[in-house]
């Protein structure tokens, strides 16, 4: 409460509520003190830009009403004072007892109005991820603490979420789309959900924890939910632990473990399932009986037969190299970067001591030039992802 800059604010995970100081109360006016200083704190944490923007919501007092907040606590001061120094002014018990009644009243008007003076709730929201934040400022009511008031209002608006389904995680995951290629580790999505204000506001990282549980434990699974998986093992293009339909024993936030798309992980599960139920056969010999093969014995009859020149080996003639270029559509990036990796990476990769490597490049040509908030959110997330190369050019 009543931070005297965005350095006092901390930059964690789990949502909170910001109770702005009296200099800084709310009036209609557009740019009135408490947007301003709601905006100053939701972009950055003193020097530094804030990473977890879809954490905060403000609470600030109205400007109006703060007058008479003012006149309370000013009358409660000065009987306190009063009272204080009782001796030096030479009060009569009478008096005393008087100024103690009073005190009492201006104590019970502070109280009183303190609910009454901070009822706006000021929340940044964005609807998509290439709109602009905006703020909505929202008056609330009824007789609870004011924590629990502020609560109630953003629960009941959907702007505060303490239960999230497995079926509205998967929505995101695949609208935004929140996938890195045919998965996403745990500990980036509960980052992803904290960072962005385009997705919802979750109590806390436990809320997403238990909704990777429910997905993944789904019958319907691979139409409603998603795979889960230990590890992928680049080397062998396979995921590590992979499950569907079952529960996990996802703990917390910070367990490893990542979510995998569900057709890719149906798709590997039956694949090991194939591979299990398959049954070595019997080494060809000709027309199958031991010891009708063709080897380098003799024909039929004891003759030797002539000898037969070798033939080149498959390793000589194989190519030894592949590249290829392609265009991908960037309305469903995500789904045509996984058919790739699907259907030409993994073949590559899954053959023995091949060394693959694969190179995203991402240009665009913006005429009306991009907006201040797009140029923000892009090169911070180029740096997350770790670009190599990356920058907006004027010309």
């Amino acid at each position: 409460p009543i931070p005297q800059s965005g350095a006092d604010v901390p930059d964690d995970l789990d949502a909170r509520l910001v109770v702005l100081g009296v200099a800084h109360p709310y009036s209609k006016e557009p740019e009135c003190a408490a947007m301003l200083a709601a905006r100053s704190i939701f972009e950055s944490r003193g020097n530094s830009p804030r990473l977890y923007r879809n954490t905060v919501v403000f609470l600030a007092a109205d400007r109006t009403r703060l007058q008479d907040l003012d006149e309370a606590a000013r009358k409660y001061l000065a009987w306190e004072t009063i009272l204080a120094e009782k001796v030096q002014l030479n009060l009569t018990p009478s008096q005393v007892k008087q100024a103690e009644t009073q005190k009492s009243a201006a104590d019970g008007a502070v109280t009183a109005r303190i609910p009454e003076t901070y009822q706006w709730l000021i929340v940044p929201v964005q609807t998509t991820p290439q709109s602009p934040v905006t703020w909505q400022a929202m008056r609330l009511s009824g007789t609870d603490a004011l924590a629990v008031r502020a609560s109630k209002k953003l629960k009941n608006d959907d702007l505060l979420i303490t239960t999230l389904s497995g079926t509205i995680l998967r929505m995101c995951l695949d609208k935004i789309p929140l996938w890195r290629g045919n998965h996403v580790m745990v500990r980036q999505l509960v980052e992803d959900f904290a960072r962005y204000p385009y997705l919802p506001r979750l109590k806390d990282s436990e809320v997403l924890v238990e909704a990777i549980r429910e997905g993944v434990s789904f019958a319907t699974w691979t139409r409603d939910g998603f795979g889960f998986a230990d590890n992928f093992d680049e080397a062998a293009c396979r995921y590590q632990g992979l499950r569907g339909g079952k529960l996990v024993p996802l703990n917390d936030a910070d367990a490893p473990g990542m979510l995998v798309k569900p057709d890719v992980a149906q798709k590997q599960l039956a694949v090991e399932q194939d591979e299990a139920q398959i049954v070595a056969p019997a080494v060809p010999g000709g027309d199958g009986r031991p010891g009708s093969g063709t080897g380098s014995g003799t024909e039929e009859g004891g003759i030797a037969g002539p000898a037969v020149p070798a033939e080149e080996t498959p390793e000589d003639t194989a190519p030894k190299r592949f590249h290829g270029t392609v265009v991908l559509d960037t309305a469903r990036v995500g789904r045509d970067a996984g058919r790739i990796a699907e259907e030409v990476i993994a073949h590559l990769s899954g053959l023995v001591g091949a060394n693959v490597t694969v190179t995203l490049e991402v240009e665009a040509d913006i005429p009306g030039g991009a907006p201040d908030h797009v140029v923000r959110t892009v090169t911070e997330n180029s740096r997350v992802l770790k670009f190599e190369n990356m920058g907006f050019e004027k010309e």
